[in-house]
């Protein structure tokens, strides 16, 4: 939008002027937010429209749904491996298969984790049983 009338270019278009009203709430209007918030874009990112939009969509998306796990941004990639303690490749693996909900996750995650203990108790079991079989069988 253009904040000087006679300028017309392509490059004033994509500025944001807070100093005009109607370019605040056109702007605010546009990337559906206030226009504090939209104020406080600009004084982090800078003036640009484009790199406004890209931090309130980054914004919106962080508050949106904190249980959601987002594979296509790093960040989100990095914290929840940590959270769950596996790598970054096998949480790409559990939420194909589990989905993208940080609780299905979870519940796939400790299931494995108890179809693992489960299989170790299973076999320690075993042994047990064939060690007191051999001392009956020696006795």
């Amino acid at each position: 939008m253009a904040d000087n009338k006679a300028k017309r270019g392509g490059a004033d278009r994509a500025l944001i002027a807070l100093t005009e009203t109607y370019e605040v709430a056109y702007w605010s209007k546009k990337f559906k937010v206030t226009p504090a918030k939209l104020k406080y874009a600009v004084k982090k990112v800078g003036r640009s429209a484009r790199k406004v939009e890209d931090y309130i969509k980054l914004q919106k998306h962080r508050a949106s749904d904190k249980s959601r796990i987002a594979l296509s941004e790093p960040y989100e990639v990095r914290y929840w491996s940590k959270r769950f303690r596996i790598t970054p490749a096998k949480l790409r693996l559990v939420v194909a298969t589990a989905g993208h909900s940080s609780r299905k996750v979870e519940a796939y995650l400790a299931a494995q984790k108890a179809a693992k203990k489960a299989k170790r108790t299973a076999k320690k079991t075993k042994r047990t049983v064939k060690k007191t079989a051999k001392r009956k069988k020696a006795a």
